[in-house]
């Protein structure tokens, strides 16, 4: 394989590893948990010894190297997180900033959301034969505006991350 990865692809690697690492791991849990005096059957009679063709030492040391793998592919996307800029609203981000404002943006689309749901009737209090109405702190318009604001900056930092996972380039060799 060659040298470098693209962002996308070293991804996809990481999570391919921790699947393969799930996997692997699974094959020991049924025989751990009955080490430990807890049976996942019930069966107290039931003995398990491992088929002709698992190695156990061998898969256990394919985990390390797995995860040894992982770590350091995790650790060269960390690297281009930090070395990859691009302009955002007029300020220079790397990936790593983007994505926690991709983040926050989204926390906030919620908010606006509830803000606008909440804007978009006033509250009504009958008292004394008479309505009183209770304002709201932002306007339905206003509230709307704020959404669909925090919308648009949300799609345009998530289309530049998009475009920087094709384009960005991971230093690291998958052998």
């Amino acid at each position: 394989m060659s040298a470098k990865l693209y962002l996308y692809e070293a991804l996809e690697l990481r999570s391919e590893y921790d699947a393969r690492i799930v996997a692997l791991t699974a094959c020991f849990a049924r025989s751990e948990s009955r080490r430990h005096g807890f049976s996942l059957r019930g069966d107290d009679d039931e003995t398990r010894k491992p088929s002709p063709d698992f190695d156990p030492a061998a898969e256990r040391s394919a985990i390390r190297a797995l995860e040894f793998k992982r770590r350091k592919l995790n650790s060269a996307i960390q690297k281009a997180n930090f070395q990859t800029e691009f302009e955002f609203e007029g300020e220079t981000v790397n990936l790593l900033e983007a994505l926690e404002l991709r983040k926050s943006l989204n926390k906030r689309i919620g908010e606006n959301c509830t803000a606008m749901s909440n804007a978009a009737y006033q509250t009504v209090i009958y008292k004394e034969g008479r309505d009183i109405i209770q304002e709201n702190d932002v306007s339905y318009s206003e509230a709307k505006q704020t959404a669909e604001t925090a919308r648009l900056s949300f799609r345009q930092v998530n289309r530049l991350l998009r475009n920087a996972s094709f384009t960005t380039e991971v230093d690291f060799i998958d052998e």
